[in-house]
């Protein structure tokens, strides 16, 4: 870390908007100066008249610890002897106009916990991380030819102790990773962790961008539970904001008295919506901050990635009543990636981007905005609207599953069943689906059986896994006695089961990107409400059938073309008793008819579950060819996860 105020070349950057290590010149450093030790403190605040360093150490006092103006940008410095670890502190900014502000550190490495609002002098750097071959290991990983299947979780709500109080940092690693890989997760997404003064705002409402909530621990608590994620194979995104902060008296709003993180004009500053202020993202000093925060969170914390919040949010300002684009917006979120993709390729950073922007994807030398991953919010709602309404009204609005094909491949994907859709009234998965419990049970599997063999990686709200009923509750934890009821605890074994197929089948992700990974058998088949696809991976007999029907019909002897294999084994069905089903599955292996239909050159004909997934895998070599015994392994498979 630093050891003297910011340099001349530092002060430079930082205007320019390039100091993408702004919190090493910024901020309370630890350090010895003149052969004393004690605490280095920096802020840029360019309106201020003056400012002084306050806390428990002087008793707030404004008088003691005056800051030295370092240049007319309004840089402050000052080091103060015997000041170390664990102090409290705050700036005491006196505004043009005479007022007094008390403000919270923006660089902060630590802070107390709310109610109080101080920042806390803490050094890092010190933690001894054990993932070093991890971290190696990742940036060969072929990202987009991998599953990815995410757990997104806010760490607040996910367990509470009998007595209502939060798992530390360091208790969840005991806790939540074993619960995480048993359920053969890939991925965790944490709602944002930076510190923040209200609970209910979830961490979207920021004033601690440096500063890990100390709701949960230290700083050195957060880098062990990462730390143990690496260490059982598990990535870690972080829910990250770069467009929009809280308001609070202590944070960012306002600093020196003026708009200096968030822009000048009212009227795209405020965002009445939330309540928040908007960052002024073409400002070349915001720009060092936000760049380096992400960089900083890779850095310490050897955080996977981001889900970048509110991305409309920033690309479309409401300027003067009129939406329009924002360029500056444009070109930071470009800048960003070039910084984050030349410290490390490998880092998945994820929009939550509900518009038609187009290129959000595709990299900043080809004019797009640089993501590599974009949730499908598209996908999500459509396909939740077409299994709230009625099974038999489901034929009316037949191309909300069939759209999202037409554009599937043109950005890469994330689909995202989110915390977003169970709250405010929105009601649980579960609980969206219509019907009475066995319905909603089996329409539930269904959907996720869908969710799981569409193009696209995969994302799911905590409490999903296992039919959550109630809509998630922000201020209490997940109802776990679910589990003591059988058609929850058979929904989860359902999902396991649904998860470990699809981390062991290549057609599932492979080729996720591509057209090539995906082929429609019948999307036309509206008055049954049935849907059949072909997946496929990289080679060429490397394929699986899906077979969804939204109805509670039960069809024998259906048809269904396919490709010219002998024979097909059924590996999954939502249907089957083990789930919850009442048992309408194809145990025998389906042998294929050699002639055409559904413009394939083939067809099978087998038993169609109701509300239910049937995945088949073909079990011989296609016509003509000789077997080479899969017939034999495929169907043993199949039976064996029947029977389990």
């Amino acid at each position: 870390m630093v050891t003297t105020h910011p340099t001349d070349y530092e002060v430079h950057l930082f205007h320019e908007g390039s100091l993408y290590e702004s919190y090493q010149a910024f901020g309370a450093h630890i350090t010895t100066e003149g052969g004393i030790e004690g605490t280095r403190f920096s802020v840029w605040a360019p309106h201020a008249k003056s400012i002084s360093v306050v806390g428990e150490f002087n008793d707030w006092s404004r008088e003691d610890y005056v800051m030295e103006k370092l240049n007319p940008e309004g840089i402050w410095s000052l080091f103060i002897p015997s000041i170390g670890q664990g102090e409290l502190y705050k700036y005491a900014i006196q505004t043009k106009d005479g007022r007094v502000l008390l403000k919270a550190d923006p660089y902060a490495f630590f802070s107390e916990l709310r109610p109080n609002t101080a920042s806390i002098v803490h050094p890092l750097g010190e933690y001894k991380w054990n993932d070093q071959k991890w971290m190696r290991a990742k940036k060969r990983k072929k990202v987009f030819e991998e599953p990815m299947a995410i757990y997104e979780l806010h760490f607040g709500s996910w367990k509470l102790k009998e007595d209502g109080s939060f798992y530390s940092y360091r208790e969840m690693a005991e806790e939540l990773i074993p619960y995480v890989l048993e359920h053969q997760f890939t991925h965790i997404e944490i709602m944002p962790l930076v510190e923040h003064p209200y609970d209910r705002s979830w961490g979207y409402q920021g004033t601690g961008y440096y500063s890990p909530t100390s709701r949960y621990g230290k700083p050195e608590d957060l880098m062990y539970f990462i730390d143990r994620c690496h260490e059982h194979g598990l990535s870690v995104i972080l829910d990250w904001v770069p467009g929009h902060y809280c308001k609070d008296a202590h944070g960012l709003y306002m600093f020196d008295g003026e708009p200096t993180y968030e822009y000048t004009d009212i009227h795209v500053r405020e965002n009445p919506v939330w309540g928040t202020a908007n960052f002024d993202v073409g400002k070349p000093e915001v720009q060092s901050f936000l760049i380096s925060n992400a960089l900083f969170w890779l850095k310490y914390y050897h955080i996977d990635g981001f889900r970048v919040d509110a991305v409309a949010n920033m690309l479309y300002w409401n300027a003067h009543g009129q939406f329009q684009k924002n360029e500056l917006a444009v070109s930071f979120l470009q800048k960003l990636h070039e910084a984050v993709f030349e410290y490390d390729p490998s880092v998945l950073m994820i929009a939550e981007d509900s518009t038609d922007w187009p290129l959000v994807t595709a990299p900043t030398y080809e004019g797009g905005l640089g993501f590599n991953y974009k949730w499908n919010m598209g996908w999500m709602n459509d396909v939740l609207k077409y299994m709230e309404c009625e099974p038999e009204h489901r034929k009316h609005i037949h191309d909300k599953i069939t759209f999202s094909l037409l554009y599937a491949y043109s950005e890469n994907f994330v689909l995202p069943l989110s915390h977003d859709e169970v709250v405010h009234g929105k009601k649980s998965l579960l609980n969206k689906m219509p019907g009475d419990f066995w319905r909603k049970f089996a329409q539930l599997r269904l959907l996720y059986g869908y969710f799981m063999t569409h193009p696209g990686k995969k994302l799911l709200f905590m409490g999903g896994e296992f039919g959550q009923f109630d809509e998630w509750k922000d201020l209490e934890d997940l109802d776990w006695d679910l589990h003591e009821f059988e058609t929850h605890r058979l929904m989860n074994h359902y999902f396991k089961e649904l998860m470990t197929l699809y981390k062991n089948s290549k057609p599932f992700w492979q080729l996720d990107h591509t057209h090539e990974g995906f082929e429609w058998i019948d999307a036309d088949n509206r008055e049954q409400s049935i849907f059949s696809f072909i997946r496929k991976g990289k080679k060429e007999d490397d394929m699986l059938i899906v077979i969804c029907n939204f109805t509670e019909r039960v069809y024998e002897n259906y048809r269904v073309g396919v490709p010219s294999f002998n024979s097909y084994a059924e590996i999954l069905n939502s249907d089957g008793t083990q789930y919850g089903g009442s048992g309408q599955i194809n145990e025998k292996r389906i042998k294929t008819v050699h002639e055409p239909y559904h413009n394939q050159p083939s067809y099978i004909e087998m038993t169609i579950p109701p509300f239910g997934i049937a995945i088949l895998k073909p079990a011989k070599a296609r016509k003509g060819n000789k077997s080479d015994g899969t017939e034999e392994k495929v169907r043993s498979h199949a039976v064996g996860r029947r029977t389990r």
